[in-house]
């Protein structure tokens, strides 16, 4: 019994021969296969896997937390302030062989061997602090506001979800403990703006005042626009009680502007963004029978011109067509992937976060897992 060496051209030799081109492919097989897992190629497939979960577990956090104020449980953001992945690889291949006199075929036994793990350490940082609270409960900038409607983002939808009046006039106002319907004018100057931002005849400039106070002017272009847009122009006008005559108009935060060149905006901060999503979240009905949580918009809905910001479904089991779902006490919540409205508004207060100073702060706990 041992290792011989044949000559390759006799039938044992080319037995043999065969035999050693089998073990340098399962060799190189193993070796390929397991290196090309890891490496600068591996760059494309982790960088998609974990933003794909990032923004999945963020999706979660956020839809948690607006559920969570429904029943008057505060809510709580952890960020992920670190990922490392690292990798390991251990590979080889064995083999054995028997060689059998008087010509008879040899027998061969071939092995390998490969360990291959991912053992990424996430860092995980609470948001906390009195300086995180102000920035979630400090009402949004109104020229980051109506820079995302320049930006291209619906105008309609940026003044419902955002802006609590403008001039004078109130939008709708779901609270917990129902829902103050919005002037009557308030709906159609939203969908007027977003007709005129559609025709290309509105623009928002952010200047530098002095002080190095960014403002917003907006100004309407009545110039070479088909009639109809100067209809809903001059409405818009008329809505606002702004001068026909003035070529822009200074956005300032306020209940009442200065003159009849301002435009006076009232926004929401994040915080009231959420209550007022948490407010329509659809509660089970036993929860709402034994007071576990503020009736919401379930009171008040029937009033007329009522709109519903957005819609979460509620239940004893996972929906199989969610956007996005959670488990909450004993149900499940979640967002119909086909609604797309509900889900265009969530996305909004998601790209809200990033307009207000949400980052980790100084001397804040930091917890590092490492995920086996």
């Amino acid at each position: 019994m041992g290792f011989l060496k044949f000559d390759g051209n006799t039938p044992m030799g080319k037995m043999n021969s065969k035999l050693s081109l089998a073990i340098v492919c399962a060799a190189v097989v193993s070796m390929t296969s397991c290196t090309r897992a890891i490496g600068p190629k591996s760059m494309t497939r982790d960088r998609h896997l974990y933003a794909a979960s990032l923004s999945d577990s963020w999706k979660e956090q956020t839809l948690l937390n607006i559920v969570k104020m429904r029943y008057l449980d505060p809510p709580v953001f952890v960020d992920v302030g670190n990922i490392v992945a690292s990798y390991s690889l251990q590979q080889g291949v064995s083999a054995a062989g028997n060689i059998i006199p008087n010509g008879s075929v040899p027998n061969a036994t071939v092995g390998g061997f490969g360990t291959y793990s991912n053992t990424p350490t996430i860092t995980y940082t609470p948001l906390t602090g009195a300086k995180f609270i102000r920035s979630l409960a400090t009402p949004l900038p109104p020229d980051a506001v109506f820079s995302s409607i320049e930006a291209g983002l619906p105008a309609d939808l940026i003044l419902f979800t955002s802006v609590a009046s403008i001039n004078g006039l109130k939008n709708q106002d779901a609270t917990l403990q129902g829902v103050a319907p919005a002037d009557p004018d308030f709906h159609r100057l939203r969908a007027l703006v977003r007709q005129i931002q559609l025709s290309g005849a509105v623009r928002i400039v952010v200047k530098q005042e002095a002080g190095e106070e960014l403002v917003s002017f907006l100004s309407f272009r009545t110039k070479k626009v088909p009639p109809e847009v100067g209809s809903m122009i001059a409405e818009v006008q008329r809505l606002l009680d702004l001068d026909p005559s003035a070529s822009e108009y200074k956005v300032s935060y306020g209940a009442v502007p200065s003159d009849n060149r301002e435009i006076a905006v009232v926004t929401r901060s994040i915080l009231g963004l959420m209550q007022t999503m948490a407010a329509e979240v659809g509660v089970p009905p036993d929860d709402l029978a034994k007071s576990r949580a503020f009736a919401g918009f379930e009171h008040g809905r029937d009033i007329p011109d009522v709109k519903r910001l957005i819609r979460i479904h509620s239940g004893n089991s996972m929906s199989p067509d969610a956007f996005v779902s959670v488990k909450y006490r004993n149900s499940w919540f979640w967002i119909d992937d086909g609604d797309l409205e509900s889900k265009q508004v969530f996305s909004l207060i998601m790209m809200l976060f990033t307009m207000v100073d949400t980052g980790p702060k100084e001397n804040q706990p930091v917890l590092t897992i490492p995920a086996h």
